[in-house]
């Protein structure tokens, strides 16, 4: 009965994260915004992969 709780629990929390996921901008033919954000989430992954690639290359 936990593991029932926990996946109906985990399964309505995702569905309710991804709701704004499928909002539409009032003019379709309006750009997408690119702002600091989306800079800084590609940095950090930037930065994770050359951290993994220096940990892998000290291994060998």
């Amino acid at each position: 009965m936990k593991n029932f709780t926990k996946y109906t629990l985990t399964l309505a929390l995702l569905i309710i994260l991804t709701l704004p996921a499928f909002s539409q901008p009032e003019d379709p033919d309006a750009p997408t915004p690119f702002g600091f954000v989306e800079l800084l989430i590609g940095a950090g992954a930037l930065y994770g992969g050359k951290k993994m690639y220096n940990q892998k290359k000290t291994r060998e």
